[in-house]
C-alpha cells in the first residue's frame, strides 16, 4: 500500500521517544493463502491480537495478489517493463527489459507520477481523501515509493548485467536515464508530501546473500546522490525517512544513513546481528527483518524464540529504536509460525 496509517508508538520508537512497546508486524505474504489452509492462519492471527489487532475472520482477511504476482499472466508496468511469476502472490522477475538497446530510449516516454506509482495507477483525489480521513481521525501516516525504486529500477529498464556495464563503463546515456527515474520518484515524492505524510519509505534491495549488488563506488557514484536528493524534500519537511534493503548490505550502510535515514529495515543473519548492534544501535532506529532462511523455517520453536529474544537483547533499549517485522512465505512449519507470533507479542513488551 502507498499510503498507510501508522501509530504513535511506532513513531516514538523511531524518534527515541521511549515507546510503549516495540513495534512488532507480522505480514503475510500473498501466497501463504493457498499454501496453508486459510482457517489455520485465520486461528494464528485470532489468538495474537497485538499482532492482529483489526483481525476479523473471513474473506476480506485474505491478501490478494496484485496484478504482477498472477502467475502464468505476465504484467507490464507503467515503464514497459514486463514481470512474470510462477507462483500466485509471490513477486517475480522482470522477463522484458524495454531499454535492453540503448536505441529505445530516443523514443522512450517514461510514466506520468501524476497518474501511476509506477506497478499500477493512482488517483490522487483519492489519496488526497484518504489522507483527510486520516487527518479527521488523528491518524498519523506513511507513504511509500515503489519498492525498487532507482537501483533496481534501472535493472528493471536496463537489465541487471547491463546496468553495471554501464557503471563501470561510465556511459554517458545512464545519466539521462537516472535522471528520468529520479525525475518521477520525486514528483511521487513531493505530491505525497503535500499531503501530509509523516514518514516517507524508500524500500529498495541492495543486498546478495554476501556483499552489495553493487560496489560501493558505484553506488556512490550514481545511487547515493540519488538517495540524498529523494529524501532531502522529507528532511525538509521534518518527514521521518524509513529505507529498506534486503540483503547484505554491511558495505554500504554508512552512505545510505548519510541520505538522511531514520529508520532503516535491515535482515537480520544476513548482515549478523553483533554487526548491527555495534554499528547502528542508538544511531537510527533498527527496523529488524527478521530470520526466514535458517531459524524460523527449520529450527525448533524454543530456537526461535531465543533468536528473537537474543535480538531485542542486543539491539532493543527503553529509550526506543529497535522495531521488528516477520514476512512469511510458504514452506514454514505451523508450529514454527506459531512461535514466530508468540515470540514477537511476548518481546515487544520486554522494556515496557
Amino acid at each position: 500500500m502507498p499510503m498507510e496509517t501508522i501509530t504513535q508508538n511506532t513513531l516514538r520508537a523511531i524518534r527515541f521517544e521511549r515507546p510503549d512497546h516495540i513495534p512488532m508486524v507480522f505480514w503475510i505474504n500473498p501466497a501463504c493463502w493457498h499454501h496453508y489452509r486459510p482457517e489455520v492462519l485465520f486461528e494464528l492471527m485470532a489468538d495474537h491480537p497485538r499482532l492482529f489487532p483489526d483481525f476479523v475472520p473471513g474473506p476480506a482477511a485474505i491478501t490478494e495478489p496484485a496484478p504482477w504476482e498472477r502467475a502464468g499472466l505476465p504484467y507490464a508496468d507503467a515503464w514497459g517493463c514486463v514481470w512474470q511469476t510462477t507462483d500466485d502472490g509471490i513477486t517475480g522477475t522482470v522477463t522484458r527489459h524495454p531499454l535492453a538497446d540503448w536505441a529505445a530510449l530516443a523514443s522512450f516516454v517514461p510514466p506520468d507520477p501524476a497518474r501511476t506509482n509506477a506497478m499500477t495507477g493512482i488517483d490522487w483525489a483519492v489519496e488526497r481523501h484518504r489522507a483527510e480521513q486520516a487527518a479527521r481521525a488523528g491518524l498519523p501516516w506513511s507513504a511509500s515509493l515503489e519498492h525498487g525504486h532507482t537501483f533496481q529500477r534501472l535493472g528493471y529498464l536496463r537489465g541487471y548485467e547491463n546496468l553495471l556495464l554501464d557503471m563501470a563503463d561510465g556511459d554517458v546515456r545512464l545519466n539521462g536515464l537516472i535522471g528520468m527515474v529520479e525525475a518521477f520518484n520525486l514528483g511521487l515524492v513531493e505530491r505525497y508530501l503535500d499531503l501530509g505524510a509523516v514518514m516517507m519509505c524508500y524500500p529498495e534491495d541492495l543486498g546478495m546473500q554476501k556483499g552489495p549488488m553493487l560496489s560501493p563506488a558505484l553506488f556512490r557514484k550514481y545511487i547515493r546522490p540519488v538517495y540524498e536528493r529523494l529524501m532531502a524534500p522529507a528532511r525538509d519537511a521534518n518527514c521521518l525517512v524509513h529505507m529498506h534493503s534486503d540483503g547484505d548490505i554491511r558495505e554500504l550502510v554508512e552512505d545510505m544513513l548519510a541520505s538522511g535515514v531514520d529508520a532503516l529495515n535491515l535482515q537480520d543473519l544476513v548482515n549478523g546481528v553483533d554487526w548491527i548492534a555495534a554499528r547502528l544501535k542508538g544511531r537510527v532506529c533498527i527496523d529488524l527483518d527478521i530470520d526466514r532462511q535458517q531459524i524460523t523455517p527449520f529450527a525448533s520453536p524454543r530456537r526461535i524464540d531465543a533468536l528473537i529474544r537474543s535480538e531485542v537483547e542486543a539491539l532493543g533499549s527503553p529509550e526506543g529504536g529497535l522495531m521488528m517485522i516477520y514476512g512469511l512465505y510458504p514452506g514454514v512449519p505451523v508450529e514454527n509460525v506459531r512461535a514466530v507470533m508468540d515470540a514477537m507479542e511476548r518481546y515487544a513488551g520486554f522494556y515496557a
